[in-house]
């Protein structure tokens, strides 16, 4: 980070510049500036303004309704709560092991949400940026823009978009807000004539992936000097492997890398999670700040998501997206890859992997035959790990003998990124704006790094604690004549 970045302890004296909304991304957020008299950037920040309390919510409720509820969380993002609660419900129903087919039937489902997710965000959210530059007009600046000057590119995101969501209706029952995965398995197979269509696309959707991919090491290589430097820092990176070290977005355990690439914890159980990471409350955020325990807020913290999962794997399972993996291991010359603009060519390594996934299990017959439920010994508690588009999400439930719910505890991908979104915004505007005249496109350079992270806040807004609340009683001539505070 930084010095001049660090916090600023004389506010009065500074400027305070406000972006708000940041646009682009799924919920609201803002950022401020805190910019001296010589122009330069004493103190940037990442505000999550919406606070939503779904931990709460969920606390008295039925623990059977609990993977159809936790969906209204995110529009964008539904299966993947989905099915991190079933998985944590599995554990009370005492199926922590599903069977066959259920398992099948939500990785299918999980992967479909994969490659809609990562088109969604790659096409429609961060292209114009990376297409037309950060600071080109903003009328362009828009998948409308994209469509009119690459238009087999914007028509490929939206099909390989649309393929995505066919897949999660299939598997969930709809597009959104489906009811498919239930604690303890799943509720239906695939139908034949659904298996059917998917299959028929499933070769373009795997072609059109390597041609994202393509797209994007060609940006890199076009302008290596922003790619490579734009937002950079080094972190700590957490993600699930599977038992082999392959990656793997369903299961697995957690593995933390230190910044240097070294393995510095691994084979962490997703029922123990809460032995290692911690959660720390910011008065300035409803977002909480998780870190590794053992090292503290300060030092402890990490980065998850596509460029954290394709580097802490030791391989992809799929041929294509493996090979891909190698060249963007290559790409960091024997240390990790720590720049923020490449969360999107790792991001569209993961949408290969994902549609190579998807066509490969089309010809499993688990999908649309077999015992889908299983059930054991009842338990009171439960976790559910699942690596969600954007990152590592957790699920943490525990249930009464009534069958409610009471506790959650909801850990999500944006949240674990939340102190790598603050320091990309740092190091960006030291870099950019700092002894400069300010600008919407110098802005935008706030906003590319945020995107980049493709952050859901919605999601994101659950604190641990009290609020920080001020209430203010005012006279009819506008005077304060008392005033609460609660830190």
């Amino acid at each position: 980070m930084s010095a001049a970045l660090e916090t600023a302890d004389n506010r009065q004296n500074l400027r305070r510049v406000v972006i708000d909304p940041v646009s682009r991304v799924e919920g609201h957020g803002k950022v401020t500036l805190l910019i001296d008299e010589d122009d330069q950037v004493r103190e940037a920040r990442l505000h999550i303004v919406e606070f939503r309390g779904f931990e709460v919510f969920i606390q008295g409720r039925p623990y059977w309704e609990v993977p159809v509820m936790v969906q209204r969380l995110c529009g964008i993002c539904p299966v993947s709560h989905h099915l991190a609660a079933a998985k944590a419900l599995d554990h009370i129903v005492g199926a922590p092991q599903v069977t066959a087919s259920a398992e099948k039937m939500r990785r299918l489902m999980h992967y479909g949400q994969i490659l809609q997710s990562h088109a969604l965000h790659f096409f429609h959210l961060s292209s114009p940026d990376l297409l037309f530059g950060f600071e080109s007009d903003v009328g362009r600046r828009n998948i409308v823009g994209v469509a009119g000057e690459y238009p087999e590119v914007a028509r490929q995101g939206v099909l390989l978009r649309k393929f995505g969501q066919e897949v999660i209706r299939a598997t969930a029952g709809k597009r959104i807000h489906g009811t498919g995965a239930v604690p303890g398995g799943m509720n239906r197979h695939l139908s034949a004539d659904d298996r059917a269509m998917l299959a028929a696309d499933a070769d373009k959707m795997v072609s059109w992936s390597q041609d994202a991919v393509a797209l994007v090491k060609r940006l890199h290589r076009a302008v290596p000097e922003l790619y490579d430097n734009f937002g950079t820092f080094d972190s700590r990176m957490m993600s699930l492997v599977r038992a082999d070290g392959a990656m793997d977005l369903y299961g697995g355990a957690l593995r933390f890398r230190d910044a240097e690439g070294a393995i510095i914890l691994d084979g962490v159980a997703d029922q123990d999670y809460d032995q290692v990471i911690h959660e720390e409350v910011r008065s300035w955020s409803y977002m909480k700040f998780p870190f590794m325990h053992e090292s503290g807020p300060d030092a402890g913290w990490y980065k998850v998501g596509p460029l954290a999962r394709v580097q802490n794997c030791d391989f992809i399972p799929s041929p294509l997206a493996e090979v891909e993996r190698q060249e963007f291991v290559a790409h960091g010359a024997g240390r990790p890859v720590h720049a923020t603009l490449a969360y999107h060519w790792a991001r569209m390594i993961e949408m290969l992997h994902a549609a190579e996934v998807i066509r490969s299990m089309l010809d499993d017959p688990d999908l649309m035959s077999g015992e889908l439920m299983a059930s054991g010994p009842r338990a009171r508690e439960g976790v559910g790990i699942i690596e969600a588009p954007r990152g590592t999400l957790i699920h943490h439930y525990r249930v009464g003998d009534d069958d409610l719910v009471s506790m959650c505890n909801l850990i999500v991908s944006t949240t674990h990124n939340n102190q790598a979104m603050n320091t990309a915004i740092r190091t960006v505007a030291s870099r950019y704006l700092s002894g400069r005249k300010l600008t919407e496109g110098l802005l935008n350079h706030i906003e590319v790094a945020i995107r980049a992270f493709d952050p859901c806040l919605s999601c994101a807004t659950h604190a641990l604690g009290k609020m920080p609340m001020v209430l203010e009683l005012q006279a009819p001539d506008g005077s304060i004549f008392e005033r609460f505070r609660r830190d």
